[in-house]
């Protein structure tokens, strides 16, 4: 498991366009990687809006969020022009990511031995070294915004 002291595990992803990210692309920035399980559903909306109406404060700290779930790409295009995110949404379909941070959901709606993202916050520093963890107890339960946003400020 990351846990706050660890260097935060390489990562290279697709966006909504499938072009790839990685994480090294944001080195000495602060980075908020927000887990979300998935896409159009409820408590996940509200998350990706909350980090949306916080990110002038976050860019004002360079700190830059990303989105993590296990959707598609085109699935989160959607979702991020549905809602106007102007930060990265990335897809790890091959669960690797979810998997390396611990960060993994099994049974998201019922669905026996799907594996998704659980709902999961993790701050880095600028030096790439993981400062704030925050695990939903299930992944209907939100972090308090407040304290991400503020931490990741301070950093």
């Amino acid at each position: 498991m990351v846990k706050i002291g660890d260097t935060a595990p390489a990562f290279t992803l697709k966006t909504t366009d499938k072009s790839d990210v990685s994480l090294a692309d944001y080195n000495g920035q602060n980075v908020i990687l927000a887990f979300y399980p998935g896409a159009f559903t409820g408590v996940c909306d509200k998350e990706m809006c909350a980090f949306q109406d916080n990110l002038s404060k976050l860019n004002h700290s360079s700190t830059a969020v990303l989105g993590i779930s296990v959707d598609s790409p085109w699935a989160n295009a959607e979702f991020a022009r549905k809602y106007n995110l102007e930060f990265t949404l990335l897809s790890d379909i091959d669960r690797e990511v979810v998997t390396k941070y611990d960060a993994t959901f099994v049974g998201l709606g019922g669905i026996e031995g799907y594996v998704s993202a659980n709902r999961v916050v993790i701050v880095i520093d600028k030096d790439g070294v993981v400062q704030y963890r925050w695990v939903a107890e299930n992944p209907g339960v939100e972090p308090n915004y407040d304290e991400v946003v503020e931490f990741a400020a301070s950093l």
